[in-house]
């Protein structure tokens, strides 16, 4: 059995130290180097390969048709950020440096279908 008041001095020894967690919405921590976060898309830089979505393990990443009279046949990915493992694959893929893996990691959301990157 375990001695009445133990815990006194184990207690008072921690009022003394600083706070080991953060105030979280009002305080944020910088992210660790190397972080994959959010996926910011340059469109301008896209030529619509689709080595992104074929490279992607979770099916995230996915071509659609965009409306561009010229060419009937151009497709662009878009990015289901509900699906996504962040791995990297695609930002590696790509052979225009279309993709960037950013260090926001603040994605939550209400709805489904509001972290589609287009």
């Amino acid at each position: 059995m375990a001695r009445p008041g133990y815990m006194i001095p184990m207690l008072l020894g921690k009022l003394t130290k600083k706070p080991v967690t953060v105030m979280y919405p009002f305080e944020k921590l910088d992210p660790a180097p190397g972080l994959r976060g959010k996926i910011k898309f340059y469109t301008e830089r896209c030529i619509g390969c689709g080595i992104c979505a074929k490279d992607c393990p979770t099916g995230a990443c996915y071509m659609v048709d965009i409306p561009n009279p010229v060419d009937k046949k151009k497709k662009t990915p878009e990015f289901d950020l509900d699906m996504c493992a962040f791995c990297g694959q695609c930002e590696e893929s790509c052979p225009k440096d279309a993709i960037k893996l950013t260090d926001d990691y603040e994605l939550a959301h209400f709805k489904r279908g509001e972290l589609i990157i287009k």
